[in-house]
């Protein structure tokens, strides 16, 4: 348990595979990477609905920069979805110089947790809600990792070098910038630290359920190799998880950050990138933007 507060209690919600009053499905959503600075994606964001008023969603991160912005947007959609549930990107943990709030780092982060429990939306400190609806039931487990800058490109042996390759190619992480570790020394050892924390909790899991695993970052280095930039890619996770989706038996692996939204698969389980982007990403795609993807429909991994 970090400090800043007890986990809520634990979060099983019954939910019938089909809504009475509108004959739907009830359905667990995902989508990140909203990014509600841009008014394009506000304009997005405002007709973004529930299909039924059981469903759920999950918000993989990076939802916006300025902390009024990231819990404001929280809020609207904890009004229209059953159930909301939340893991940090890299965005939501920056400190911008014209943000009145100016905590940093965990700080930041925890607070973030507690304006998120007032809203009653999930965040990875909270006891993982398991999901009864359609493709039922599984275990979701927002997972909160950051990076440890290990998946670094081919022939730069350690973050120093993999770092000055960076800024010598002018293709550097904003987080360098606005991304504080603090109280920890650097973001790798704040990374190492979360992910032996989220590795004990992931250990006490019912092993009868499957899960959805949720991270920011993609678990696996793999999703990375079509970078236009491959610099990026240690700014993208860490390969202490290169195994969780086989270890914690994941349905399907929920992540963001590339954006680059499609279907992937490694071991036999799905990982789907649900991310929005900035509006010349999505603007510049051939089809319109698909903001509420279905993480499980027929069955568990379908």
């Amino acid at each position: 348990m970090l400090p800043g507060g007890s986990r809520l209690a634990a979060t099983t919600v019954p939910h019938p595979t089909q809504d009475k009053a509108t004959m739907h499905p009830a359905t667990l959503y995902a989508i990140s990477d909203l990014h509600v600075g841009f008014a394009d994606n506000r304009a997005l964001l405002d007709g973004l609905r529930p299909v039924s008023p059981r469903d759920w969603l999950i918000v993989a991160g990076d939802v916006g920069e300025m902390f009024a912005d990231i819990i404001g947007t929280l809020a609207l959609l904890r009004e229209r979805f059953a159930r909301v549930i939340w893991a940090p990107g890299n965005h939501e943990l920056w400190t911008p110089a014209d943000d009145p709030v100016r905590s940093r780092g965990e700080a930041r982060y925890l607070e973030l947790v507690r304006r998120c429990r007032e809203l009653d939306v999930l965040t990875p400190e909270d006891d993982y809600a398991v999901w009864q609806g359609t493709g039922g039931p599984v275990t979701i487990a927002p997972l909160f990792l950051l990076y440890d800058y290990s998946f670094r490109m081919p022939g730069m042996l350690t973050k120093a070098m993999a770092l000055r390759h960076a800024y010598d190619t002018g293709v550097v992480c904003t987080d360098e910038t606005l991304l504080h570790p603090d109280p920890y020394r650097s973001r790798e050892e704040w990374c190492w630290a979360r992910v032996a924390y989220t590795r004990e909790r992931l250990d006490g899991c019912d092993p009868a359920l499957p899960t959805v695993l949720v991270n920011h970052y993609p678990l696996v280095r793999q999703p990375t190799d079509v970078l236009r930039y491959p610099q990026f890619a240690q700014w993208c996770g860490t390969e202490l998880t290169a195994d969780w989706h086989v270890r914690y038996r994941a349905a399907v692996a929920i992540y963001g950050h590339l954006h680059i939204p499609r279907l992937t698969w490694y071991d036999g389980v799905p990982f789907q990138e649900v991310s929005l982007g900035y509006p010349r990403e999505w603007k510049a795609r051939s089809a319109p933007p698909s903001l509420l993807r279905p993480v499980l429909l027929q069955g568990v991994g379908a």
